[in-house]
């Protein structure tokens, strides 16, 4: 499959490197084209402008800061059309000011995803990898207490989100369509509340039982 990566960051390199290794052609965009050039050389992918990701891909990843993401939806929008857009962005920043400390990340807007699909309706926006640094994607573990590490998709278009279901497959992932694009709101908060909870040093999976063990009587 052809991938064109918008960003050249920690998730594009992550991801990145991870679709190269399982065969997929990638291109890596971005306005600096000597970091384009740098990530895409650290994983095997070809760089170019952003232009010549969103052209490439029949999936493109937006791996950019989200107050990027309106200056280069709108300029690229013509090419983005009838794309699959994996949307793996979070709205928020470690709000320094808090009497609590850094721990706390306020998010500056409440449903990225969904404004992504409104700037270009013509694609098919998935949310997805929102929930987990890059590094964990990065690394080697893909299975934790025995349980495949799970990525949880958001997407209205059933063909777009098993395209990205393959994707998360071929990283050796398990994906789990979590509902439609509305629901990837849940998602985007979700990331907030967690990573909150691991900057404060707490182990966020002893919080949630097994499958097995998660149960609820009617009241």
């Amino acid at each position: 499959m052809r991938i064109g990566i918008i960003g050249a960051g920690n998730m594009a390199r992550a991801l990145g490197g991870g679709w190269v290794a399982a065969g997929h052609e990638v291109v890596v965009g971005a306005r600096d084209r000597a970091a384009a050039a740098e990530s895409a050389g650290a994983i095997g992918a070809r760089d170019g402008s952003i232009a010549d990701a969103a052209g490439f891909g029949e999936v493109i990843l937006l791996a950019l800061p989200v107050a990027a993401l309106d200056e280069v939806l709108r300029a690229n929008a013509e090419a983005l059309g009838g794309r699959t857009l994996v949307d793996c962005t979070n709205a928020f920043a470690p709000d320094f000011a808090n009497p609590h400390g850094p721990t706390t990340f306020p998010l500056s807007e409440d449903a990225v995803a969904e404004r992504i699909s409104a700037t270009v309706p013509a694609a098919d926006v998935v949310k997805a990898f929102n929930l987990l640094a890059a590094e964990v994607f990065q690394g080697p573990e893909r299975s934790f207490e025995g349980r495949t590490l799970t990525v949880p998709l958001c997407g209205d278009n059933p063909a777009a989100v098993g395209q990205v279901a393959g994707l998360v497959e071929d990283l050796k992932l398990r994906p789990v369509h979590a509902g439609g694009l509305a629901r990837a709101r849940y998602l985007e908060a979700t990331s907030n509340f967690i990573v909150g909870l691991w900057f404060g040093g707490h182990d966020v999976r002893a919080m949630f039982p097994p499958l097995e063990s998660a149960f609820a009587v009617e009241d």
